[in-house]
């Protein structure tokens, strides 16, 4: 009996060690699995693979996408490309079936087309192909990345997309089943080796029956042999041991884990992402800079939309009309994308959205702000307004990660609000008495406000024939506010400078320069003028509880106005 008891352990612990090693060999798992996109999806002008696809499985995803047209493969922040889909209707990769083969794809119903996606400033990258793209999906930067395929956004988006994950290779069991079929096969051994010796002992011991009683009356007080002990412990104990094994791979394979008892505690909050990273900052800024130098070199507007808009599009503009009539005025400031100097870019991710680059360049004298808005997700950014820096002036330090924007009237944490600085260093342009003349650094530092102050001092004592009167109205639409590295805010924003003359009695002439005669048609008037200029500034403001002043970090003006009453 106990020999075919060993027979039966060395089996069972060869069958054990076999289904180990082939746990490590034949029946391993393969290293990948491939999944499709379903034939029958309904068709739609774009697709979007969440986010959630690239790390489900760990490791790097690679795509596969077919299509018998053009397609594009962006890449950007979920947020954005669900703004940039918006109400278009489109397919959404979701996740993969339970036996791995297949693609989860849902369909959001909406309007039939949408614009191009190339070329948009949401894509930290992009790559075009034509019938086919592998594409391995690894992250630009940190935090969750979508993205979004498309033709045209008229036609329908590439249906044929397969995607491969790396696949979970580990066999936990395979250690575990070696070491139970290799003790099971020396448990079998042992029991083989003690029946051989008993059945040895039982033949050179029959004619002896003391020896028989004696070994009888020891039995009875002791217990069974050793020998039978311990075979028949490690029998029961390896048994054992194979069948809770087998029992928690069971468990383990198709048990679900018990639902806790209580809420699990919330995710924590993922920290705000800058609305740019580095590389499409320069991007942007290159395109940018290639626009504004073809305007200005052929002196054409239409050549500046795409890349210039609001302020700078206006003062551009009409300082290209002047130009062309008045050959000794002063062409603006160019727009260099290098040298950068340093960025700043909002972490709030609403629109509209405004970033700045500080350039010094060729041609920049001085380092010149560049103020940047993308008004809505499919919009590009555009450049509003050039800034020169106040000459000595140190530009604020800024989280170049991103950083807060303030609403204009958001006063929480600083001596002034947005709106009341702006507010407060138009009426000092206005009035040399203003109460705001002790609260703004001037002189050497800060030149723009004494230029201006006595600009406009020389024309009414020079202005024999004429009375005139000055204004300086902010722009409140304009106006954006950056919190700074030491808790205060840089705020950018547009003033309105008007110039008012009238000649004091009938008959005067009031006379205009070159420059503004351009645009007024004429030099000369009896009934009297008007001339605007757009002032773009860029005040800092120190935090609450701060003894220092409001300081102008840049400020230019550009005149876009003259007319005749």
């Amino acid at each position: 009996m106990r020999f075919k008891t060993a027979v039966a352990l060395v089996l069972l612990g060869l069958l054990t060690l076999l289904a180990g090693i082939g746990q490590k060999t034949i029946w391993a798992p393969s290293e990948t699995f491939t999944a499709s996109a379903p034939s029958d999806a309904a068709a739609a002008p774009l697709t979007v693979i969440d986010q959630k696809l690239r790390t489900q499985q760990g490791g790097t995803v690679k795509i596969n996408v077919e299509s018998d047209a053009n397609f594009l493969l962006a890449v950007g922040r979920p947020d954005d490309v669900a703004a940039w889909v918006g109400q278009t209707a489109h397919n959404t990769v979701t996740g993969v079936s339970e036996k791995k083969d297949a693609l989860v794809v849902e369909h959001a119903a909406g309007d039939a087309t949408a614009p191009n996606p190339a070329g948009s400033d949401l894509w930290v990258s992009a790559e075009s192909a034509n019938g086919q793209l592998e594409y391995s999906w690894t992250p630009p930067a940190d935090g969750e990345w979508s993205l979004l395929l498309a033709t045209d956004g008229t036609q329908p988006a590439p249906s044929s997309i397969s995607m491969t994950f790396p696949n979970d290779t580990s066999t936990p069991w395979a250690i575990p089943l070696m070491v139970i079929g290799g003790l099971l096969i020396l448990a079998g051994i042992a029991l083989a080796i003690l029946s051989a010796r008993k059945r040895d002992g039982e033949g050179n011991g029959r004619g002896s029956l003391f020896a028989q009683r004696a070994r009888a009356k020891t039995e009875t007080k002791s217990g069974p042999r050793l020998g039978m002990v311990s075979g028949s412990m490690v029998t029961a104990a390896v048994t054992a041991a194979v069948v809770a094994g087998t029992g928690l791979a069971a468990n383990a394979a198709t048990t679900p884990a018990p639902a806790p008892t209580t809420e699990p505690a919330a995710a924590p909050a993922q920290p705000a992402s800058p609305v740019l990273l580095d590389a499409q900052f320069r991007r942007i800024l290159e395109q940018v800079s290639s626009a504004t130098d073809a305007g200005d070199g052929a002196k054409d507007a239409a050549k500046l939309a795409e890349r210039v808009g609001g302020t700078e599009l206006e003062v551009r503009t009409q300082n290209y009309k002047i130009r062309s009539q008045v050959g000794t005025y002063e062409a603006r400031m160019p727009v260099r994308s290098t040298k950068l100097l340093t960025t700043v870019v909002t972490s709030d991710r609403s629109w509209p959205r405004s970033v700045l680059a500080v350039t010094q360049g060729d041609g920049n004298v001085v380092p010149q702000l560049l103020t940047l808005v993308q008004p809505s997700a499919r919009e590009n950014y555009k450049l509003t307004e050039t800034t020169p820096l106040q000459p000595g002036t140190t530009f604020p330090a800024i989280d170049r990660n991103g950083t807060d924007t303030l609403a204009a009237k958001d006063k929480e944490g600083l001596l002034y609000s947005g709106e009341e600085a702006l507010a407060g260093l138009a009426d000092r342009l206005t009035n040399p008495e203003s109460s705001f003349k002790d609260k703004l650094v001037e002189g050497a530092s800060s030149p723009y406000i004494a230029d201006t102050l006595s600009y406009q001092a020389e024309v009414v004592a020079s202005g024999a024939n004429g009375n005139f009167s000055f204004t300086h109205k902010v722009v409140p639409e304009s106006t954006v506010v950056f919190r700074t590295a030491d808790g205060g805010a840089l705020v950018m924003g547009r003033i309105n400078f008007g110039f008012d003359g009238t000649p004091k009695a009938s008959g005067d002439k009031l006379t205009i320069g070159d420059d503004a005669a351009a645009l007024a048609g004429g030099k000369e008037t009896t009934t009297g003028m008007v001339l605007n200029f757009a002032e773009s500034m860029a005040v800092y403001v120190p935090a609450a509880g701060s003894t220092d002043p409001i300081r102008l970090v840049a400020a230019t003006r550009g005149l876009v106005g003259a007319s005749f009453k």
